[in-house]
C-alpha cells in the first residue's frame, strides 16, 4: 500500500511502520489519522505480520503531536460536536494499537510530545536514544493534560505520583529519567536505534506465535482486572489452550 504521510514495509514476519512527515516534525494530521486507521486494520488480520515496530522519520523527532498549523485549526473551528466526533475518532488509534495482535516496540528518537507521546505510551516496549524526551503537551496548550489516553497509559507506566506532574505540568521528561522510571526498556545511541529494535523484534518472532499474541492480550486484560484471581484465570485458560494446541502439533 502506498501511503502519503507513513511509510509501511514488513520482512520475516516483523513490520516498520513509520511516520513520515519529517518536515512537520512527524506532526499528526487528518490524512496521518486515515492511513493508520487503513494500517492498523491491515495489521489486526495480517497472518504473516507478528512484530510491528513504530518509529519517526528524519532526524529531528519522532512526533511533535497534532498539526496545530492544519488539522488543529480545522478541528477548533467545527461545532461542538463535530470536534467530539473528531477527538473519538483520534483516540481511537490508541486503542486501536492495544487491540493489534503484534506487540509495537516504539523507537524513540528526538521529542514525542502530545500525540507523540500518546503513541509511545500505547506501544509494548520502548526503545529510545540519548536525546529522546516526552511530553503531555496538551496542557501546554490550555487543553487538559489528560488526553489521547495518557491518563490511563502514564500511571500504569511510571506510577501515578510522577504521572500526576507530567500531566498536570506539561514538563518534559528526559530520556535518563524515562529510563530510571522504567518508561523506556533501553538507551541506544541513535545509529543503533532501528537495528536494536529488530534484534528485539527478532527475539519475539522466533517465540510461538500463538503464544506472542495471546501473552499480549492477557498483559492487555490485566492490567484493568480488580483481582488478582481472574488473571490467574486468564493466565491458566491462556497456558492450557497453548499446551494444547502443542500437543496436536507433534502428534504423528
Amino acid at each position: 500500500m502506498e501511503f502519503e504521510t507513513l511509510l509501511f514495509t514488513e520482512e520475516n514476519h516483523i513490520g516498520l511502520l513509520t511516520l513520515n512527515r519529517s518536515k512537520n516534525l512527524n506532526a499528526v494530521n487528518h490524512t496521518m489519522i486515515e492511513e493508520l486507521e487503513q494500517v492498523f486494520e491491515l495489521l489486526r488480520t495480517s497472518a504473516t505480520c507478528r512484530v510491528l515496530i513504530l518509529t519517526g522519520g528524519g532526524e529531528k523527532g519522532f512526533c511533535a503531536g497534532l498539526d496545530m498549523k492544519e488539522t488543529a485549526v480545522e478541528m477548533f473551528a467545527q461545532p461542538a460536536e463535530d470536534i467530539y466526533l473528531y477527538q473519538s475518532r483520534m483516540s481511537q488509534l490508541y486503542y486501536k494499537m492495544r487491540c493489534l495482535p503484534q506487540p509495537i516496540i516504539a523507537a524513540v528518537h528526538g521529542a514525542a510530545s502530545g500525540a507523540g507521546f500518546s503513541f509511545a505510551m500505547a506501544s509494548d516496549v520502548r526503545i529510545i536514544t540519548p536525546e529522546a524526551r516526552f511530553n503531555a503537551a496538551y496542557i501546554n496548550i490550555g487543553l487538559g493534560g489528560a488526553d489521547l489516553a495518557s491518563s490511563y497509559f502514564l500511571p500504569k507506566l511510571i506510577g501515578i505520583g510522577r504521572a500526576n506532574e507530567f500531566l498536570l505540568t506539561g514538563d518534559f521528561m528526559s530520556a535518563e529519567e524515562a529510563m530510571n522510571l522504567g518508561f523506556a526498556s533501553r538507551t541506544v545511541p541513535r545509529p543503533e536505534l532501528l537495528k536494536t529494535a529488530f534484534e528485539l523484534a527478532g527475539t519475539m518472532v522466533s517465540k510461538n506465535p500463538a503464544g506472542l499474541r495471546m501473552t499480549k492480550e492477557a498483559i492487555n486484560q490485566n492490567l484493568g482486572l480488580p483481582s488478582l484471581e481472574q488473571a490467574l484465570h486468564l493466565e491458566n485458560r491462556n497456558q492450557a489452550f497453548l499446551i494444547a494446541a502443542m500437543k496436536l502439533q507433534n502428534q504423528p
